[in-house]
């Protein structure tokens, strides 16, 4: 199935944004000054120019338009004083205060929420990626369905529809709610595929790296520079939406499945989150999370911060991890300071291969953790042994020795307890 998700922000010309940002108790001038750098640089990579800000101290929100009524009068007047199509509000707006807003201002007001769902529907390319966009931006119109001028005329004339009929809102919701219920069986069914895919790469033992990080960390360079994936990497926001798994092979012999993931945000939507569920199942199984860090970027802290949010959110909180500062290449880059700092991490220049040798070796130190090297040796007849012992480890290598096969295997625990009496 052909999945084309309609965007939120027009790409047909460059559109004219002011962004909106509020200062609420407990936050910083500092702190939003950054949140609203980063609205603008998603607002950028969605299509459109940025042309002003606006910054309120409040309280609270309105109930009705967010802003106060001044402040709404205050920005219409900037609004067309630059000419904006669209006011952009790093909160986000509920469906009535977006009505209202719209109403009060004659233009288009979205939320930060609309815009990275515009920015997932341009950059999703396989049909699961775009069955997950599709979803999350139909659960985002939902409760935003309005009355359109003519919409409210009941159904007449055919078969079926004569009577008290419905309005077209109710056939919108209705529709609207049938097609997230049909992505939802698709995407289980993906999601039951990827299982059975899974429990194949267990039986191979294989152990599976996942990389986790902030959008635009450097995550499919990265993978472009451990098994040379030849994957897109952009200096762009979520370029990386569908995963791309790559194999590995690590210098004591053992192959590792590499996962290059959906880049993370902070204050990530929700719904998105939700649809993507299948997709960041990768991360949940995972045996070891690379967490790549942007050292360049003077917020690279918080935005340490903010993965480990999402993390905690999707279930992901139990699996190691694994600090990686990258982007040591960059003048004023701090990912040598900050590897120090952070007991355990390392460095990397990913665009230059720098360091990547300490990396690997750091990867197959983790995943060696509590498993050791053991060698069986079993009899010639005994191929069930042999078989168990391909599904329970890795082996690095067999060979006959007289009557017996000589085996030496990667094991856990469990697996060092099952074979005790086969270990030479």
């Amino acid at each position: 199935m052909t999945y084309i998700p309609t965007t939120l922000i027009d790409r047909t010309f460059r559109e004219k944004i002011v962004l909106v940002g509020v200062l609420f108790p407990g936050n910083t001038p500092e702190e939003l000054d950054y949140q609203l750098d980063e609205l603008e640089e998603l607002v950028s990579t969605a299509g459109a120019d940025v042309k002003a800000r606006v910054i309120q101290r409040r309280d609270s929100p309105d109930p009705a338009t967010f802003l106060g009524s001044g402040k709404v009068q205050e920005l219409k007047e900037i609004c067309l004083a630059v000419d904006s199509d669209t006011v952009v509000f790093e909160d986000n707006l509920s469906p009535a205060q977006q009505r209202n807003l719209e109403a009060l201002l004659g233009r288009t007001a979205i939320d930060r929420t609309a815009v990275i769902l515009d920015i997932f529907a341009q950059n999703a390319r396989t049909p699961e990626g775009k069955a997950q966009v599709e979803l999350a931006l139909l659960e985002y119109r939902l409760p935003r369905l309005r009355r359109a001028s003519g919409s409210l005329s009941q159904q007449s004339g055919r078969i079926g529809t004569r009577g008290p009929g419905e309005t077209q809102l109710e056939t919108d919701r209705r529709r609207l709610v049938h097609r997230i219920h049909h992505i939802r069986r698709e995407l289980k069914e993906v999601d039951r595929s990827r299982d059975i895919q899974r429990q194949g790469r267990d039986r191979g033992r294989h152990r599976e790296v996942t990389l986790v990080g902030y959008t635009n960390a450097g995550k499919s360079s990265l993978l472009n520079v451990l098994t040379d994936a030849n994957v897109e990497a952009q200096n762009r926001l979520f370029v990386t939406l569908d995963p791309r798994t790559r194999q590995k092979q690590l210098p004591g012999g053992e192959t590792v499945l590499i996962t290059d993931t959906v880049g993370f945000i902070s204050n990530l939507p929700h719904g998105l989150i939700e649809a993507f569920m299948s997709t960041l199942k990768s991360v949940q199984l995972a045996d070891l999370l690379v967490h790549v860090v942007d050292g360049s970027n003077p917020h690279c802290e918080e935005q340490i911060a903010a993965v480990r949010d999402v993390l905690a959110e999707i279930g992901a909180t139990n699996v190691p991890e694994l600090l990686v500062f990258n982007k040591a290449d960059v003048p004023g880059s701090l990912s040598k300071d900050l590897a120090k700092k952070y007991e355990g991490s390392v460095w990397v220049s990913a665009l230059t291969g720098e360091n990547i040798d300490e990396v690997v070796a750091t990867v197959g130190d983790r995943l060696r953790t509590g498993d050791r090297v053991a060698t069986l040796s079993f009899p010639l007849d005994r191929g069930d042994l042999v078989a168990a012992a391909h599904r329970e480890g890795e082996v690095l290598e067999s060979k006959v020795e007289g009557d017996a096969v000589i085996m030496n295997v990667v094991l856990d625990a469990v697996g060092m307890a099952r074979f005790q009496d086969w270990r030479t």
